[in-house]
C-alpha cells in the first residue's frame, strides 16, 4: 500500500461502514456459482477467501503478520494482527458488525467506502460464502482491548457475540471446517495452501506469513523481502539469465505500480500480472501498458545505440519479449475487473500510467547500463531473424495443409463422428501400441494418432525448428487448430499462425503413454508442447492424460488392473493370500487390444486426468526445471522428490 493510500485509509473502521445486500441461502443451494466448483478447487477457494481478508488488512496498512494452520481434522485457522472485524452494533441491521460480515451475502466495508480503500475482495462475498459452506465456523476478534468470539453452523449463528476476556493486541482469527454435505471431499492439499501463501508473500513484502500443517508438525515462514523481484529470480532459477533482475516501483494518481523483469537466453516469455493481489490471468490494461512501453523503449534505445540501422525495421512486440520473465503488480483504489472471476483488469486510465512509469524507468536503466542493454537488444535481433525463418517454415507447412487443418496425416485413424464434442483423439506412443488402440477403439467417436518415438523438446528449440519437426507437424495437422508462437501467460500473443480453438477437431485430446518412466518422459514432452504452443487446449478443458495400468493381478478367476507400485502394494495388503499371477506390462503394445480398451479407453471403466492451469507460475517453473538447459535445478528437484514419487510427471 502506498503512503497516500495509507493516509486516506480510515482508522474509524466500524459496523456502520458495512453496507448490506440481502441473501445467503442461495450460496448453499448453488455453491458453484460462488466458488466455481464443489471439487478440490472450490474447497481451496474457501481458504483463499479468508486469507484475502487478512491481506486486505495488510493492504490497508494495519496488518504485518498472518498465520494459517491446517488442523488434523481438515479445519483451517487464519489469524491476522489487523484491526479486528467490527463488533459494535450496525445502525440499520441492529446486529454486531462481525455477525453481519459472516452471515449476509455482499456485506462488507468494500461496498460502504469506509473500511478499505485498496482491496482484492471487490465483490464482498468472501467470508460469508465460507461460512455458508462450512459445517461450522468460529471467529475470534481482538479489538478495543477486549476479546470476542462467535460460532456459526452452515451459515447461521449458533451463539451470540460473546466477550471472553481482555486482549493486549488486535486482530481476527477465523477457524472453519468445510461442509461434507457440500464438497465431494474435504481434504486440503498443504502444497496448494503453501503456494498461495508464498505468492502473497512475494506480492506483499512487508507481511510475514506462517503456515503450519499439524499432520506433519512442519511450519513454513514466507517473508519475501525483495517482493516480486524475488519471484522473477525464483522463476528463472533453472534458466540462464542475461542480466540481474530489474525492479521498478512508483506511484501516480493513487495507483502503485511494481514491475520486475529479467531476460534469459530461452525462447519463451512469461509475464504474470496482478491487481490488488489477484492474479489477472487474462492480463488487462496494466499488461498492455507494459508491453507498449517495452517495445517503444527498446526500439528507441536500439536505434540510439546504433544496433538498429536506418534501413532496419523496428522490433515487433514478440521479438522484444522473447526470453523475458516479468511480473507486474498494481494496487489501485477502484479496480474494474471483467466479471466475477476477476481474470482481466479493465481500468482504462491504468494503461497510460503503467506505460509512462515503465517507459521512464526502463529508458533510464538502459542508458545507465549499456552492457546489459546491448545483451537485451542482441536477444531481440536474434529473435527477429528467427521470426523470419519461422515465417518461411510456416509458409512451407501451410502449403502442405498442416497449419490450416487440411490434408490430414496418413498415420491418423480418424473416427466417423462429426460432432466435435463427441469425438476423442488418443495420442499414442509407438506403432504396436497404436495398432492395439486402433483395434480396441470405438471407431464411431475415437480417433488414434500414433507417434514415432519422442517428440522434440520445445523448451530448447526455436519456433522454426519446432515447425520443421515431423511429429509436431503431424500433431498440428491432426488437431486442426493451428499453433501459437510466443505464447504469453495471459493468453494473447503476436503469432506466425494463430491458434483457433473453434477449429479444433476433437472435444477431448487424450495423451496415452506407457505407465513407466519412459512413458512419463514422453508425456512430459507432449505436455510441454501443449503448454507452450497450444495452451488453449488446456484452458478450454480439452486436454487429458489417460491412466493405463502398470500391473495385471489374477486372483482365482478375477483379474485386477493396477495403475502403479503404490496401488499394487495397497491392493496386496487387502488379500488374504498370495495372488495367482502378477504381470507387469512393459508398455501399451504388450497389452492385447481388449485389455487396452477395457482398462484405458472404455468410457464406462477408464480414468482420465484433466490437465489444468490452476497455477501458471508453478507450471512455468516446473517446465523450465524439468525441460530446460540447467542441470543443477533439475537434479535438486529429482533429489527432493525422489522419495515421494516413483516417476516424474507434470
Amino acid at each position: 500500500m502506498t503512503p497516500k493510500q495509507r493516509a486516506t485509509a480510515s482508522h474509524d473502521y466500524e459496523a456502520r461502514h458495512i453496507r448490506v445486500l440481502k441473501g445467503l441461502e442461495a450460496v448453499r443451494k448453488r455453491p458453484a456459482m460462488y466458488i466455481g466448483t464443489t471439487g478440490s478447487r472450490g474447497l481451496h477457494h474457501l481458504f483463499n477467501e479468508v486469507v484475502d481478508n487478512a491481506i486486505d488488512e495488510a493492504l490497508a496498512g494495519f496488518c504485518t503478520e498472518i498465520e494459517a494452520v491446517l488442523h488434523a481434522d481438515q479445519s483451517i485457522s487464519v489469524h491476522d494482527n489487523g484491526r479486528g472485524i467490527p463488533v459494535d452494533i450496525h445502525p440499520d441491521e441492529k446486529k454486531p458488525g462481525v455477525e453481519i460480515a459472516m452471515t449476509v451475502l455482499h456485506a462488507g466495508s468494500k461496498f460502504g467506502g469506509g473500511g478499505y480503500k485498496v482491496s482484492g475482495g471487490l465483490h464482498g462475498v468472501g467470508v460469508s460464502v465460507v461460512n455458508a459452506l462450512s459445517e461450522w465456523l468460529e471467529v475470534e476478534v481482538h479489538r478495543g482491548k477486549k476479546a470476542y468470539t462467535q460460532r456459526f453452523a452452515r451459515g447461521k449463528p449458533t451463539t451470540g457475540l460473546k466477550e471472553i476476556g481482555k486482549a493486549k493486541d488486535t486482530g481476527t482469527r477465523v477457524t472453519f471446517l468445510p461442509d461434507k454435505e457440500v464438497f465431494e471431499e474435504v481434504k486440503f492439499d498443504p502444497a496448494v495452501l503453501a503456494h498461495r501463501l508464498r505468492e502473497l508473500a512475494y506480492l506483499n513484502k512487508n507481511v510475514v506469513i506462517r503456515f503450519t500443517d499439524e499432520a506433519t508438525g512442519e511450519t513454513q515462514t514466507f517473508h519475501e523481502e525483495t517482493g516480486i523481484k524475488g519471484l522473477v529470480e525464483d522463476l528463472n532459477k533453472a534458466k540462464t539469465q542475461l542480466h540481474p533482475a530489474l525492479f521498478f516501483a512508483n506511484e501516480r494518481d493513487g495507483t502503485a505500480v511494481e514491475v520486475a523483469m529479467q531476460y534469459t537466453d530461452g525462447m519463451q516469455e512469461t509475464i504474470l500480472t496482478y491487481a490488488n493481489n489477484i492474479h489477472t490471468a487474462e492480463g488487462g490494461t496494466h499488461l498492455s501498458g507494459f508491453k507498449t512501453a517495452l517495445t517503444r523503449v527498446i526500439n528507441t534505445h536500439a536505434r540510439k545505440a546504433g544496433l538498429l540501422k536506418e534501413r532496419d525495421s523496428n522490433f515487433q512486440g514478440d521479438e522484444v519479449r522473447e526470453g523475458l520473465t516479468g511480473v507486474i503488480s498494481v494496487k489501485l483504489l477502484n479496480p474494474q475487473f471483467e466479471g466475477q472471476t476477476k481474470t482481466k483488469l479493465g481500468n482504462t486510465e491504468l494503461e497510460g500510467v503503467v506505460n509512462s512509469l515503465v517507459g521512464e524507468a526502463l529508458a533510464e536503466y538502459l542508458e545507465k547500463n549499456p552492457s546489459n542493454g546491448r545483451k537485451i537488444i542482441t536477444k531481440a535481433l536474434t529473435a527477429q531473424r528467427a521470426r523470419e525463418a519461422a515465417r518461411k517454415a510456416a509458409d512451407l507447412i501451410r502449403r502442405k495443409g498442416a497449419l490450416d487443418g487440411g490434408g490430414l496425416p496418413g498415420t491418423l485413424a480418424d473416427c466417423r463422428e462429426r460432432d466435435r464434442d463427441k469425438c476423442e483423439l488418443f495420442i499414442v506412443e509407438g506403432k504396436s501400441a497404436g495398432g492395439n488402440a486402433k483395434t480396441g477403439r470405438d471407431s464411431q467417436y475415437q480417433a488414434i494418432l500414433p507417434l514415432r518415438g519422442k517428440i522434440l523438446n520445445v523448451e530448447k528449440a526455436r519456433f522454426d525448428k519446432i515447425l520443421e519437426h515431423s511429429e509436431i507437424a503431424t500433431l498440428i495437422s491432426a488437431l486442426g487448430a493451428g499453433i501459437m508462437n510466443n505464447h504469453t501467460d495471459n493468453g494473447s500473443a503476436e503469432t506466425t499462425s494463430q491458434f483457433n480453438l473453434d477449429e479444433l477437431r476433437y472435444g477431448r485430446v487424450i495423451i496415452m503413454t506407457d505407465a513407466d518412466v519412459d512413458g512419463a518422459h514422453i508425456r512430459t514432452l507432449l505436455l510441454t508442447f501443449f503448454y507452450r504452443y497450444m495452451r488453449g487446449l488446456i484452458e478450454g478443458g480439452h486436454l487429458f492424460v489417460a491412466q493405463p495400468p502398470l500391473y495385471s493381478v489374477r486372483v482365482k478367476n478375477d483379474r485386477h488392473y493396477i495403475r502403479d507400485d503404490k496401488e499394487l502394494q495397497k491392493f496386496l495388503k487387502t488379500l488374504k493370500g498370495k495372488p495367482d499371477e502378477i504381470t507387469r506390462f512393459k508398455g501399451l503394445g504388450e497389452m492385447d487390444a481388449g485389455e487396452l480398451a477395457l482398462t484405458t479407453m472404455d468410457r464406462e471403466r477408464r480414468t482420465l486426468q484433466l490437465v489444468t492451469l490452476d497455477d501458471a507460475a508453478e507450471a512455468e517453473k516446473l517446465f523450465s526445471v524439468l525441460m530446460g538447459d540447467q542441470v543443477e535445478p533439475r537434479r535438486d528437484y529429482i533429489m527432493k522428490h525422489a522419495l515421494a514419487v516413483k516417476e516424474l510427471d507434470v
